[in-house]
């Protein structure tokens, strides 16, 4: 297969090593000679219409026609007459009859490219003709027959458009007799520097001028890249640098200077020995969301001990001596307004940005002089109960003081009407 895999890569010009891509291309060659139904799928821009002229050129039919149909780029209301033809007067604008692909193109191969957006109508046809070879044209009850082989594409997951109705899932089933997944250029990392030095002596020998070449900082930034647009976006990037960089050997900061969405990454950066930052792949996204995560859950955290220590000390209330327990103090990153006493007051320092202890937290407590006498052990293993219930009974005292206007007993508790709501659903007042 390694020989056979050579010459299609040559006749087609495809260009890489990858695994993935090998093996996407081994079972097209498989699967060539039959007459089975192929879907393909993959981000766009990754060649999906290449492997279906693989397909078509290694079958019986490469004698005979082979058409690539976009159904998103057909209207809903001619997609019909395009694929299976009309009768002159079916419609307005039908002054004569009229042949559809499946028509012209009997004996070969149909590639239906974004097969996602046919309308649900036209796929009720389609399912017909890979079942039995039969389709009416538009304003016709002749029945006409077509032997046809499909070859469907989709960058989208046809599983999910199946799930929400959007895609009949006998029609799925129909086109997924073979399913190959062409992987993108993120999953094939190791063929970009390949591919790159391919366009740009294509684009040298077009235009008759030296080829750029790239150093290693520029090389690792074009690995680094998501690459969104694929193959079709690396090829436009070799050509945009090709015409507008003066310099043939390409550095990071010439690659940077002319296509600086390269470079537009919010990711850790890490400084090489030459002092270069260099930024983490996309293997650290999740680390950089979990960290956003932790400042989130801090500022929650914080907000409620700001609550408790507010109703504590605006209500004179008695906390028990909790010195067996972790002694608290006011947060360290809370600063207050002179003259103003509402939790939406309080502000948080640069230095709570992050967690900034080793229990993630810094703790808020109530003042040495608004405590009451000492508690047993049982009463400290008690503690947070009591402090539920006296957050609990201070709400209701003011809920009850306003007859149940929350936009009052907020600024009575000194607290924000969202915190009051959301404390009444918690307990259930």
């Amino acid at each position: 297969m390694t020989k056979q895999l050579q010459s299609i890569k040559a006749r087609f010009g495809i260009v890489g090593t990858s695994h993935l891509l090998d093996a996407a291309l081994e079972t097209a060659i498989r699967v060539a000679p039959t007459d089975l139904t192929v879907l393909i799928t993959g981000e766009s821009g990754v060649g999906k219409e290449v492997f279906s002229k693989i397909i078509h050129a290694l079958s019986s039919r490469k004698h005979n026609d082979f058409i690539a149909v976009n159904c998103g780029a057909i209207p809903e209301g001619t997609i019909n007459s395009e694929l299976f033809g009309h009768e002159k007067g079916s419609f307005t604008g039908a002054v004569s009859d009229r042949k559809g692909y499946f028509e012209t193109v009997n004996g070969g191969t149909i590639f239906l490219d974004e097969i996602a957006e046919m309308p649900t109508d036209t796929q009720s046809y389609l399912l017909r003709v890979l079942e039995s070879g039969e389709y009416l044209r538009v304003g016709s009850s002749k029945v006409q027959t077509t032997d046809v082989r499909i070859i469907a594409a989709t960058n989208v997951d046809l599983e999910e458009r199946v799930r929400k109705g959007k895609f009949r899932e006998d029609l799925y089933y129909r086109l997924n007799t073979v399913p190959i997944r062409v992987p993108a250029l993120k999953d094939r990392r190791e063929d970009i520097p390949v591919l790159f030095r391919k366009f740009a002596h294509d684009f040298a020998e077009k235009y008759r001028m030296q080829p750029i070449r790239l150093d290693e900082q520029a090389q690792f930034a074009l690995e680094s890249y998501r690459w969104p647009g694929n193959i079709r976006e690396l090829k436009n990037v070799a050509e945009q640098i090709s015409v507008l960089s003066e310099e043939r050997m390409i550095s990071a900061a010439v690659l940077q200077q002319h296509m600086p969405q390269l470079f537009s990454r919010n990711l850790p950066v890490v400084a090489d020995q030459n002092g270069a930052g260099r930024q983490f792949g996309s293997e650290f996204q999740e680390r950089e969301i979990f960290y956003k995560l932790l400042v989130d859950m801090k500022n929650d955290i914080n907000d409620l001990k700001a609550l408790i220590f507010e109703l504590v000390s605006s209500n004179n209330l008695q906390m028990p001596d909790v010195s067996g327990l972790r002694r608290l103090q006011p947060p360290a990153g809370f600063t207050r307004q002179p003259g103003r006493s509402s939790i939406d007051d309080y502000s948080l320092g640069e230095e709570d940005t992050a967690p900034s202890d080793s229990h993630g937290v810094t703790p808020i407590i109530i003042e040495p002089s608004k405590r009451g006498g000492t508690y047993s052990q049982e009463d400290e293993e008690d503690a947070p109960l009591a402090m539920d219930e006296i957050e609990k009974e201070a709400i209701r005292r003011a809920l009850k003081k306003y007859n149940g206007r929350r936009k009052e007993a907020a600024e009575e508790l000194k607290i924000s009407e969202r915190t009051l709501y959301r404390k009444i659903k918690q307990y259930n007042l």
